[in-house]
């Protein structure tokens, strides 16, 4: 689990990746940026999942979690896309 920031990249958060565009059905992977207080469970932090929507500036996303599907609603500093 991520508990520090390297040196360099402290403090900072970076234009394109507050402002990110994904698309419905885009996998993407959950990595807290722990510049910005996160506002979900750390139990999922490196899982992957898909999105299915936008609630405001954030992102609606549906994964697994054991056997149930869960949605949580994560801003895009925090969710990078999977290729």
């Amino acid at each position: 689990m991520i508990k520090r920031k390297q040196l360099k990249t402290r403090g900072k958060i970076r234009f394109s990746h507050y402002f990110k565009e994904f698309k419905d059905g885009d996998r993407v992977t959950v990595i807290r940026d722990l510049a910005l207080h996160p506002k979900f469970p750390k139990q999922i932090q490196g899982r992957s999942g898909t999105i299915i929507g936008k609630r405001g500036n954030s992102y609606i996303l549906k994964m697994n979690d054991l056997n149930k599907e869960k949605t949580y609603i994560i801003h895009p500093v925090h969710l990078r896309k999977l290729k």
